[in-house]
């Protein structure tokens, strides 16, 4: 965890540096976890890596595709086993190398391989030709027609620089590996690395051969990150004039922010959802007081554990009201959801008592939960309430907070039987969620499924999702999917997040629902 001397630093560096109009001082509560762009799926750390590599397509703010590194694509008029892009010619790397059809091959295989996190994305993709410099094509297992919804996050990298650097093999982040792209860059982006301290603060300046110079507003020079942990010293630092822009305005700090001159909050339903996982495939679990036996594999004690969370008073007293109270693990942004999953939990203590009894746990058990303290809005004082909410069913829960960094790996390693995770859907589909989270965990799907749950049958359904072409088929597989997620009880869900963004009057953008701002977007008044 970062110490107040550390915070002070940052901030004060970046205050000594030039502040320019065109330079962006920008905090948040978190870091990027590594400068990879194929290591970790993970909302801070795409956001770093938008800033300086690109992918083929992009969503705009409204969610809508837009080109970048490809200029067009689709499925092969005669084939639809293969997909067509057509690459953007033009393009150099930061060092001046030549984009073309090379990098794109490079990339796509590089991500693949199993210590990448963005592996479930491309599991129908069985190869990538490059037919000349500037047309890839992707075979895949049968037609995929949301294989463009799986790219967007999906970085192009310079194979003779990541070759040259010795840096093929994707860093083992779980696995505390460093390596070379974890701590230097070489993309097409809008910005170039310029220096960088994890944790502290990372400096980026204008790409002045960015291919998109006359595209975007690009009026942002120069950004200055700082990931600044603590909400109050986040918010003081805005109030101060010290950053001029931090994406998690505290919900308690809303008002004050918004009514200080200078300062407005903006604010969209975010495409992510808030959730607590369980681990119920185990024999036993070894944070627990339950001997020879796993509570949370009872599917009663799971719906007690769902039944007992009282969503509309964390929205009230934790979120203050900037929540939205969630009955699946899926955002009303994806392909899947429906109003009646999503409204299907009400809170019920007297009921969940009961389960608990039929389940042979009227006494009720211990367990650990672990949870994240600088990653989603509240993320730990959410966990704080929970606690009291479990304790009114007989479960005592020990609750053990930590910064992201530590936290992620229990979940990708398995370590942990109850934890808190939050899931954005960059797809706007469900595939992507059930490619991570239901799915059996395995070398290409469900890296992110903590829960011990497997079951052929779905997982044959889930497989299924990329090559269907017919939707209504495919969307009746995907309710079908959820009706089992839902009755299984793999997760609890809390709420989809509603974001605040915090900013000066210099700085102008629109709010993006996957919270990740581009600065190449940005105007500066």
């Amino acid at each position: 965890m970062k110490t107040t001397g550390i915070l002070a630093a940052a901030l004060l560096a970046s205050t000594a540096l030039s502040a320019s109009a065109e330079t962006v001082r920008w905090a948040r509560a978190g870091d990027s976890l590594t400068l990879d762009p194929h290591a970790q799926n993970e909302g801070p750390t795409h956001t770093l890596a938008h800033q300086i590599y690109e992918p083929l397509i992009i969503r705009d703010y409204d969610g809508a595709f837009e080109p970048a590194l490809a200029t067009e694509w689709g499925p092969k008029a005669d084939d639809p086993n293969v997909w067509v892009f057509k690459l953007r010619e033009g393009v150099t790397f930061h060092d001046g190398s030549a984009f073309t059809a090379e990098d794109v091959v490079f990339s796509f295989e590089r991500a693949k391989t199993p210590d990448s996190d963005m592996k479930e994305l491309l599991t129908s993709i069985t190869e990538i030709r490059a037919v000349d410099d500037y047309t890839v094509e992707f075979v895949t297992d049968g037609p995929n027609p949301i294989l463009a919804n799986n790219v967007t996050n999906l970085f192009i990298m310079d194979k003779t620089w990541t070759e040259a650097n010795d840096a093929t093999k994707v860093q083992d982040y779980e696995g505390g590996e460093t390596t070379f792209a974890a701590a230097n860059t070489n993309g097409t982006g809008p910005f170039v690395l310029e220096s960088r301290e994890p944790d502290v603060k990372t400096v980026l300046t204008q790409n002045p051969d960015y291919w998109g110079m006359d595209t975007f507003p690009m009026e942002v020079t120069e950004v200055v990150y700082t990931p600044i942990q603590n909400a109050a010293t986040r918010v003081a630092a805005l109030l101060s004039g010290e950053v001029d822009f931090i994406q998690d305005v505290p919900v308690q700090d809303l008002g004050r922010v918004g009514d200080t001159e200078g300062l407005s909050v903006k604010s969209t339903e975010q495409n992510r959802t808030i959730f607590f996982g369980l681990n119920l495939g185990a024999d036993d679990l070894e944070n627990d007081d339950v001997d020879g036996a796993n509570p949370l594999a009872d599917a009663k004690v799971r719906k007690a554990m769902n039944m007992a969370l009282n969503r509309d008073a964390i929205k009230q007293v934790v979120m203050r009201g900037q929540s939205v109270p969630a009955g699946m693990i899926a955002p009303p942004f994806v392909n899947g959801w429906t109003e009646e999953m999503d409204g299907s939990v009400s809170t019920d203590v007297e009921a969940a008592k009961a389960l608990m009894e039929e389940a042979g746990y009227g006494d009720g058990f211990s367990i650990q939960l672990d949870c994240p303290n600088d990653r989603y809005i509240n993320d730990e004082a959410i966990c704080q309430a929970a606690v009291g909410m479990f304790a009114q069913i007989g479960i005592t829960v020990n609750l053990d907070s930590k910064p992201k960094a530590q936290h992620f790996p229990l979940i990708a390693n398995g370590t942990t039987d109850f934890f808190m995770l939050g899931w954005g859907v960059p797809t706007y589909d469900s595939e992507y969620v059930f490619n991570f989270l239901v799915h059996t965990k395995g070398d290409e799907r469900g890296s992110w499924n903590a829960t011990g749950f497997s079951d052929a049958g779905i997982d044959e359904k889930i497989v299924s999702l990329a090559s269907e072409t017919d939707l209504d088929a495919r969307n009746a597989t995907i309710a079908d999917i959820w009706s089992t997620v839902q009755e299984e009880t793999l997760y609890l869900p809390i709420h989809h997040q509603v974001l605040n963004w915090g900013m000066s009057d210099m700085v102008g953008t629109a709010v993006d629902p996957s919270d990740s701002p581009k600065f190449k977007y940005f105007t500066l008044n």
